[in-house]
């Protein structure tokens, strides 16, 4: 690519748009590309650096909340409930059925766990939305590249076209001269 490009260039050349109608991503792709320097970055550890206390422990109880063991180890614990309040302690039990306390227990864990889930969802989709954004940036700058390298080959040919081109006019030149001298001895 040539070093005296401009983004101008560039974006009529490649994107075919006018560089008024580039959003900020398309600029700071076609800048890097002039500048040569590259693009990608691990962005996921850069969005979790920039991640406060209590965003990482919604992550955190959005993952036990949602995995195979919470709730393995949730249906034990209910098992157990219901077990020792009907046969373990009779009509001594703490919560007889139909198990008032424990519903209060189980409404309080799904009122306080399902907003914990939604903060950590909404963030995973503000995380995958920035992924798709830089895996966009990276895409636009290799498709660049590609054109880079395509102009620069089509460069490359056409010089060598001419070289050749010369070159056989030469050889035509002095085949002609050779005739001419052996037609005329």
């Amino acid at each position: 690519m040539p070093v005296n490009k401009t983004i101008a260039d560039l974006s009529t050349r490649w994107l075919r748009r006018r560089p008024e109608n580039l959003n900020e991503a398309e600029n700071r792709v076609l800048q890097s590309a002039i500048d040569r320097l590259a693009i990608s970055e691990n962005r996921v550890e850069a969005y979790e650096e920039q991640a406060s206390t209590g965003e990482r422990i919604a992550d955190a109880i959005a993952r036990v909340g949602g995995s195979w063991t919470f709730i393995i180890a949730f249906l034990i614990f209910l098992t157990f409930w219901t077990v020792g309040n009907v046969w373990l302690f009779g009509r001594e039990s703490f919560d007889p059925y139909p198990f008032i306390f424990l519903n209060l227990v189980l409404s309080m864990v799904a009122a306080l766990q399902a907003p914990v889930i939604m903060m950590s969802q909404n963030r995973a989709g503000e995380r995958d939305r920035r992924a798709a954004e830089h895996d966009y940036e990276v895409n636009l700058k290799a498709e660049i590249e590609i054109m880079a390298l395509h102009d620069k080959l089509d460069s490359m040919r056409e010089k060598e076209l001419t070289v050749l081109r010369a070159e056989v006019a030469q050889l035509i030149s002095a085949v002609e001269r050779l005739t001419a001298s052996k037609a005329g001895s």
